[in-house]
């Protein structure tokens, strides 16, 4: 039976080393302090689509302004893997998904989305404008022409039709089970002979001078993706998840097993705990490849996230993934951490 005293002697050595966890899981943070307004993105797409995001935040805007007009910026471009300049799928149509969430856990979702530019801004329609959370394929489609939005003409861009051609070479035109894992194409993500990983999304987290937080994410999918294909990017917990709260994370790579984990919300949920952003994106990773350990050389999955006070960082399962920042201070590409 424990004594007074020694009771005690224990109680206060656990409560010094709580506070000695906590201060340690602060420090490890990529970056200390308050530094609002603040936005960060996935892939160095993000430099371009953070000045997009910048011209409202720096005025006083709203986060859920910035990240929808940010992200934009990467779906008008044709020389990227998002939007519809991106590769097709492997019937050789270009398919879009996106999510947006504001500070209010108010979100919308399109998935499956044809020939509209910025299926980000149709996301944020089905938010503010029906009463659900998601809609898909030729339903998101009537309803976007019914808000305006012009459909654009069913032609791939030149990069994608050479893509999509050089794909065809080598692969048959008939579903094959598990193609992924066979060497048919560039279904999954694949490293690149400069180490980095092509990449078909981008994901982006803001904090506003008011200190409410809003995310976004949009892309093509997986190129060369079965046809109906549905990635992580537009579900709400997986591809991102925004608690005003706590913090905010989004998600990109091989999205099916971001989805096993329900992978954004689960980094939310560890940063409430009391992890940095990037121990919290750590976790996720490290829970993935525990799940997966059989496939993990030929996975890449990474977060990026961002807490209440601004700090931020993220975390990949294998080297490559780098992440853009814009605050007052600094814009700045930063290059993750990663588990193998």
């Amino acid at each position: 039976m424990l004594s007074r005293r020694k009771f005690i002697t224990l109680a206060a050595a656990g409560t010094a080393g709580t506070i000695l966890t906590e201060k340690a899981i602060a420090d490890s943070s990529r970056n200390v302090g308050e530094q609002f307004p603040i936005v960060i993105s996935t892939w160095d797409a993000g430099i371009a689509a953070n000045r997009g995001a910048w011209k409202i935040l720096s005025t006083g805007g709203r986060a859920l302004d910035a990240v929808e007009e940010g992200v934009k910026v990467t779906e008008a471009s044709q020389n990227c893997c998002v939007g519809l300049g991106a590769n097709p799928d492997r019937d050789g149509y270009v398919t879009l998904d996106a999510c947006i969430m504001d500070e209010n856990f108010n979100c919308g979702s399109v998935a499956f989305l044809e020939r509209i530019k910025h299926p980000i801004s149709v996301a944020r329609r089905v938010m503010e404008k029906t009463p659900h959370v998601m809609l898909v394929g030729s339903g998101a489609q009537a309803f976007a022409i019914a808000e305006g939005f012009p459909l654009e003409k069913p032609e791939l861009s030149e990069s994608a039709k050479r893509s999509y051609e050089e794909w065809l070479k080598k692969s048959e035109y008939k579903p094959i089970i598990n193609i992924e894992n066979k060497g048919h194409g560039p279904s999954v993500p694949v490293k690149l002979s400069n180490g980095e990983w092509n990449h078909d999304t981008i994901g982006m987290l803001a904090i506003d001078k008011q200190g409410n937080l809003s995310g976004s994410c949009t892309t093509s999918g997986m190129g060369f993706k079965m046809r109906g294909r549905l990635g992580d990017s537009p579900i709400i917990g997986a591809g991102l998840y925004v608690d005003n709260e706590v913090g905010a994370c989004t998600a990109t790579g091989q999205g099916e097993e971001v989805i096993r984990i329900a992978g954004s919300h689960t980094v939310v949920e560890m940063m409430r705990q009391g992890f940095s952003p990037e121990e919290a994106c750590k976790k996720a990773v490290e829970r993935i490849a525990r799940i997966r350990a059989s496939k993990i050389k030929d996975i890449q999955v990474a977060f990026l996230a961002i807490n209440k006070k601004g700090e931020f960082g993220g975390f990949a399962l294998q080297k490559g993934f780098s992440y853009a920042v814009k605050n007052g201070q600094e814009e700045k590409m930063y290059k993750a951490n990663s588990l193998i």
